[in-house]
């Protein structure tokens, strides 16, 4: 083949491709000569039909199947002669179909730039460290304790109070209609506690077994059931039993209930388990002040194309989020010229600290093995409860999906290697210190 090329321009590659006729015309007969060895005609042998009748049937079917795997294969031997990578798909255009004529073809992209590992030993970071107060262990040990309680039904005739369980029966109405969903019996009920719209549970505080009483409500605007949202109704509610919670001791006992030999060794758990959510917390920090120490050392061009594909996904969620009412305040007294400008800016610095870090991982032999995808996967699954074995099924029948985990799992791997490479000096913080700056 013969390459001409056209653009040299920063990242920005084009060439033209021409593939003499005589080499297009020899791959079909040959693929032609291939499919005539099993054709089938009636009055012919199996392998005995005329090449005419052959080319008949499947020349134009053959024709394109050649021009098409002509044109993969000198694509991807131009690519590889010149040691070129692509930031995204190439365009291609044919120009001359190579029917009668040489093919000729014209390849345009952007590649990727020559990204420089750098020397991180310069970057000292400030690693938050929090310890672990007792206080904040007795309140785990307290949640521990109320997600084991238990309800004993109250022999008495007495009005509910907050915390206490009532069960109940209650039809709603809108407008003296009962609606769909609005109507359940034997529901139980905690007196200002949450699962239920807003003022529901709380109307009941007061009611005793036996009694029957009507509270009125409005749905809120952002109410799941759209034909209910927003609307006012009424709710006849019938008490049934009075039931108190008891939570049990914060001894040995709840400890040998959960696993373990003692209530010391549940301490120890506990304390252990919120030093990990530090640490993790910890990491979330150093991991974005890495990430911006790296993106100041991140000074080469970015590809345009990666670049505005980045910044359209950032668009998107942008006006996503604005149509749902969840815009940026700070957003909201720019023009779009301006934030369009600043969303950009931030798509660059995404994609060049993106060619940054996988650079980094590639001159140090990262990889995600299949192990680490499957554990991701399951990860994943098991957020989602009662469904998670669908959502296994789901990654099982689309395995290509699972690539979505790749990156990630790349990108920490990469960053704990480069955490192991940089100075850290410890600074003590409060563990509400901590838990603010992770939630900014």
């Amino acid at each position: 083949m013969q390459v001409t090329e056209t653009l040299s321009e920063g990242l920005k590659r084009g060439f033209t491709v021409v593939v003499p006729e005589p080499e297009l015309a020899a791959k079909r007969e040959k693929r032609l000569a291939e499919l005539a060895k099993t054709m089938q005609m009636p009055g012919f042998r199996p392998g005995k039909v005329p090449m005419s009748m052959v080319r008949k049937r499947y020349g134009e079917a053959v024709a394109a199947e050649v021009l098409e795997q002509t044109v993969n294969d000198a694509s991807g031997k131009l690519i590889e002669e010149r040691g070129l990578r692509p930031a995204m798909q190439p365009k291609l255009e044919i120009t001359k179909p190579g029917q009668e004529s040489d093919l000729e073809f014209v390849l345009e992209m952007e590649v990727l730039p020559e990204v420089a590992v750098p020397d991180v030993s310069d970057i000292t970071l400030s690693k938050p460290v929090a310890a672990v107060a007792e206080e904040k262990v007795d309140e785990a040990l307290k949640r521990i304790a109320e997600q084991r309680q238990s309800f004993k039904a109250v022999e008495e005739t007495r009005p509910a109070v907050a915390g206490e369980r009532l069960t109940v029966d209650f039809i709603g109405r809108i407008d003296g209609e009962a609606f769909q969903g609005g109507t359940a019996n034997d529901v139980d009920v905690t007196i200002a506690g949450e699962g239920f719209i807003p003022g529901f549970s709380e109307q009941m505080e007061g009611m005793s077994a036996g009694e029957t009483k009507t509270i009125t409500l409005t749905f809120p605007e952002e109410y799941g059931a759209k034909d209910l949202a927003g609307k006012t109704a009424e709710f006849e509610i019938t008490a049934k039993s009075l039931a108190v919670a008891e939570v049990p001791a914060i001894d040995d006992e709840l400890a040998k209930a959960v696993g373990l030999e003692s209530v010391a060794d549940l301490r120890a758990k506990v304390s252990e388990q919120i030093s990990r959510e530090y640490e993790q917390m910890a990491r979330l920090k150093l991991k974005r002040a890495l990430l911006d120490a790296l993106a100041e050392k991140a000074q080469f061009t970015a590809p345009e194309s990666l670049v505005e594909a980045e910044f359209a996904e950032i668009w998107r969620q942008v006006e996503a989020e604005k149509a749902a009412g969840n815009a940026d305040p700070e957003d909201a007294a720019k023009d779009e010229d301006t934030l369009k400008a600043e969303y950009r800016a931030i798509a660059d610095r995404r994609v060049r600290l993106g060619l940054l870090v996988a650079e980094i991982g590639r001159a140090n032999n990262v990889t995600v093995a299949d192990q680490e995808l499957q554990r991701a996967m399951f990860n994943e699954a098991m957020r989602y409860g009662p469904q998670a074995m669908q959502v296994v099924e789901f990654f099982r029948k689309n395995p290509q999906q699972m690539e979505r985990f790749r990156g990630p799992i790349f990108e920490d791997k990469v960053v704990d290697l480069l955490l192991g490479q940089v100075k850290q000096d410890e600074v003590s913080v409060t563990p509400e210190e901590l838990a603010a700056d992770s939630e900014a």
